[in-house]
């Protein structure tokens, strides 16, 4: 029996050890605080520069990762789409020009506003529309079914317009967008802003402020959308000719990525990783892109993670801090450090870390949040008083609450990290 007590203790202290390494006294006090006991936390430290692991805290263990997963998208994007993001392909055959789309968010997009494929379109006559290129389904898996009405959860198409939303505004007089929509308006206080299975929206004839409200997506409607802004008729086809395919390039990759980290951009995540598809065949498939970057150029990752969006709008991503720092790495590696920390929302200064982890006198982390109700993750990079420059991820699961106290815990910590590194 005591052979026997002593060998479970013997495991259970080699599990801690394997789960918790190179903690310094101060960051085990902190995290050995009260706060961090009834939720599960993880933190890993790295120096690029030398290959030292500087913090290990649970870095293997895995965590829902919320929006850090769109690190791997960017990541992804950066790989496989050129310095000018696709927008269309085409091909001409016999006086008619076939179209199909390639999953490109920025087409007309509320703030992006790229309008490359409609002046393309523009100067063409009798246009087929192909609209069976995606395997991918509207929604991503796991997402929550009641978010069909908000925002933050546009569906997924090959053909994107306007960022797959309506926006609406009723101050003075009702401004709608697309215009193709504005039949569809009802000014009616409703449980809803859309119906379910309808392209119904509903605004509050009270409310001044401008809504965004995701609308359903199909060939009949992008073809409507289309014929409303150029003014003629176009065909839907249910085949593209045979034939060398030309591609329509858009905007600049490098501010489709910004706009995505910045602000936690679901939309264009999504549509970035089917996207990095169309570099890869005909079909568009977020799937195909995942596999190909984590069987290609991320071989070397130890933990294997369990990606199933380009968002992190899932609760069934699986990743752990260690995987994060990996891909952090070889952004660094890969990209000039300028540009990079310019993607990244800033500390005190920009996107989503605008009013959180302020430096002082200058910034010090440039990192992506990560939120779900319960859950908090950060992971980026942060500048230390010394001038090296570390790669970390920290993250929090399962916590009562809000993300406020957390942030407020984390703070005193990745400061710590900052001073004495």
């Amino acid at each position: 029996m005591k052979k026997i007590l002593l060998l479970i203790i013997v495991v259970l202290n080699s599990i801690a050890c394997s789960s918790v390494k190179n903690l310094p006294k101060e960051v085990k006090t902190d995290l050995d605080a009260d706060f961090f006991k009834n939720q599960f936390t993880g933190l890993f430290v790295y120096n690029p520069k030398s290959g030292d692991t500087i913090i290990d805290y649970n870095g293997a263990k895995y965590f829902t990762p919320a929006s850090n997963t769109k690190i791997f998208t960017l990541y992804t994007a950066h790989k496989l789409l050129p310095e000018n993001l696709p927008t269309l392909k085409y091909l001409v055959k016999n006086d008619e020009i076939y179209i199909e789309g390639v999953g490109n968010p920025a087409s007309l997009h509320p703030y992006l506003k790229d309008s490359t494929a409609i002046s393309f379109l523009k100067n063409q006559q009798h246009i087929n529309l192909y609209y069976n290129n995606l395997e991918d389904s509207k929604y991503g898996p796991g997402w929550s079914w009641d978010d069909y009405d908000t925002y933050y959860a546009p569906e997924r198409s090959s053909f994107p317009l306007y960022g797959n939303v309506v926006t609406v505004n009723n101050e003075g007089s009702l401004y709608v967008s697309p215009d193709y929509f504005k039949e569809n308006i009802s000014l009616i206080n409703a449980q809803q802003r859309r119906s379910m299975h309808e392209n119904k929206f509903y605004l509050n004839p009270s409310k001044k402020d401008t809504v965004e409200i995701p609308y359903i997506t199909d060939s009949i409607v992008v073809k409507g959308i289309l014929e409303n802004i150029l003014q003629k008729k176009i065909k839907i086809t249910s085949t593209f000719p045979e034939g060398e395919k030309k591609i329509i390039y858009g905007i600049k990759a490098d501010s489709v990525y910004k706009r995505m980290m910045h602000v936690s951009d679901n939309f264009i995540a999504e549509q970035l990783l089917i996207l990095s598809s169309s570099t890869l065949g005909d079909k568009l498939s977020s799937h195909k892109a995942q596999d190909y970057i984590l069987e290609n150029d991320l071989s070397g990752i130890k933990q294997n993670p369990r990606w199933v969006d380009g968002s992190g709008l899932s609760r069934y991503n699986l990743f752990t801090p260690q995987s994060m720092v990996f891909v952090l790495d070889k952004l660094y590696e890969e990209i000039p450090t300028e540009t990079l920390f310019d993607i990244f929302p800033t500390g005190g200064e920009t996107g989503t870390l605008k009013n959180y982890f302020k430096g002082n006198p200058k910034p010090y982390i440039h990192a992506k949040t990560g939120t779900l109700s319960n859950n908090y993750c950060l992971s980026g990079y942060i500048e230390t008083k010394s001038g090296e420059v570390l790669i970390f991820s920290f993250m929090n699961n399962h916590y009562r609450g809000g993300s406020t106290e957390v942030k407020k815990h984390m703070t005193p910590l990745l400061e710590w990290i900052r001073d004495n590194y």
